[in-house]
């Protein structure tokens, strides 16, 4: 199974338990809530038979249970009215120093608050005669309808943090690869290069004007810029001000050559030179990789356009094939290590392309745009400064 497969599944699970668990907690505090609810409006009408005992009391009546009910709320925010809607008591209301009308009309306030969310226990003090108690959710029973939805950003937090971990971790591993890879290419090419070099040299001294000499030099040059474009993918590379405009016209050139006379490359570049940061050998490669890849797709005939211009502070490139096209919803798929259409691709062309643009050059590279049938335009924007 392949690493971007279990990636999927795990990210999969972990929706699917962050899911699980936020529905389960939102269950059981909704079950919570409604048998708090309950149990606070049944303490409310005892609270309100308690209040009736009291206003029908006369001096002889024992009130030592009536007032122990009374006091006994210290939590549920209440509010007693009258007949005529004028506040007669009110307990747990929160209140800010001040005078006691600007007090009274904030309990007057609170107790319209509640009435509205149909919290109100009339109690009958006569046939005619009557209170009202208003009443709010306690603020522990506050807390804890809110507290589902707390946990539920917390799991929402930890799952993000989770999968960015694990994205973290397999950057990291692919880097490890990306480095181990090149360096041991590099080195694997080094002694054959040098020995094509050194027998190079003998077969000049005695065919000095041979053409075919010539030839197999411009090869072996070749050979060792790869080689050494493999050794800076597995470093650091140095970044210096180079002409974009020079590095297209190189590349062009050498594409123009090596490609058939049914497939057209042309260039278009500003008068002004575009002075981009670069390593030019790995974003000649990139280049290069685009037009092979392009040559591919438009089966060795067509046309591919390299141009480029300034937007702003950055350096755009763009390389334009008339091949096959490519789906929108494999747009990015295309960058992931792997992915190859070719019967004999590895799938790592793009894959580097990317990470030479993003993690060396500090750009951006993306299928701008690509029907098919029609052709595909990648675009590299790079910072000029």
């Amino acid at each position: 199974m392949q690493w971007t497969d279990r990636m999927r599944q795990v990210k999969i699970l972990l929706v699917v338990m962050a899911v699980a668990v936020s529905v389960g907690s939102l269950v059981i505090s909704h079950f919570l809530v409604r048998d708090l609810k309950r149990e606070e409006q049944r303490k409310m009408e005892i609270w309100g038979q308690a209040m009736r005992s009291l206003n029908s009391a006369d001096e002889n009546t024992d009130l030592t249970l009536v007032l122990a009910v009374l006091n006994s709320n210290s939590t549920i925010p209440v509010v007693v009215l009258d007949r005529a809607g004028e506040v007669r008591d009110y307990r747990n209301i929160p209140l800010r120093e001040g005078s006691r009308e600007e007090q009274m009309r904030v309990v007057r306030r609170k107790a319209r608050s509640m009435a509205g969310a149909g919290h109100v226990i009339r109690v009958y003090l006569s046939s005619t005669d009557y209170m009202e108690i208003c009443y709010a959710d306690s603020l522990l029973l506050r807390r804890l309808a809110w507290w589902p939805y707390v946990q539920l950003g917390l799991v929402f937090v930890f799952v993000v943090v989770v999968i960015f971990a694990l994205l973290s971790s397999k950057r990291a591993e692919q880097n490890k690869v990306w480095v181990g890879l090149s360096k041991e290419t590099a080195h694997q090419l080094g002694t054959p290069i040098s020995s094509l070099m050194a027998w190079q040299e003998v077969l000049r001294e005695s065919y000095p004007d041979d053409e075919l000499l010539r030839e197999m030099g411009g090869d072996v040059e070749r050979l060792q810029r790869i080689a050494e474009r493999f050794s800076k993918i597995g470093s650091l590379p140095e970044l210096r001000p180079e002409s974009l405009n020079d590095v297209l016209e190189s590349v062009a050139r050498y594409m123009s050559r090596r490609a058939s006379n049914r497939v057209r490359i042309s260039c278009s570049v500003p008068k002004q030179p575009l002075i981009v940061p670069l390593c030019s050998s790995l974003f000649e490669w990139v280049v290069e990789n685009l037009c092979k890849n392009a040559i591919d797709a438009m089966e060795g005939e067509g046309s591919i356009t390299l141009t480029a211009f300034s937007e702003d502070t950055l350096a755009v490139l763009e390389v334009s094939d008339t091949g096959k096209g490519i789906p929108r919803n494999k747009f990015r798929a295309v960058f992931a290590p792997g992915f190859t259409t070719k019967r004999r691709g590895w799938g790592l062309g793009l894959s580097l392309a990317r990470r030479i643009v993003e993690e060396y050059h500090h750009g951006r590279i993306y299928v701008k745009n690509s029907e098919p049938g029609w052709g595909t335009t990648f675009r590299i924007e790079i910072k000029m400064r």
